[in-house]
């Protein structure tokens, strides 16, 4: 199994410039991938992140 690459819900928050709170419900729909760390400590895949964002094409 690869090793995970995980960061807060706040960093990934940053990068899509979206709430926490927009992270939370992203990982309860199973947009992105969370991982819970201990008992209360949740991490999002960095993976399953970059995946969620796709480029659009450019119109020619």
């Amino acid at each position: 199994m690869p090793a995970l690459n995980l960061i807060s819900i706040v960093d990934a928050a940053a990068e899509l410039s979206v709430s926490t709170r927009t992270i939370r419900r992203y990982i309860a729909e199973g947009k992105i991938e969370g991982v819970r760390v201990g008992s209360r400590l949740i991490r999002v895949n960095r993976r399953s992140l970059d995946a969620f964002v796709t480029p659009m094409g450019v119109a020619a």
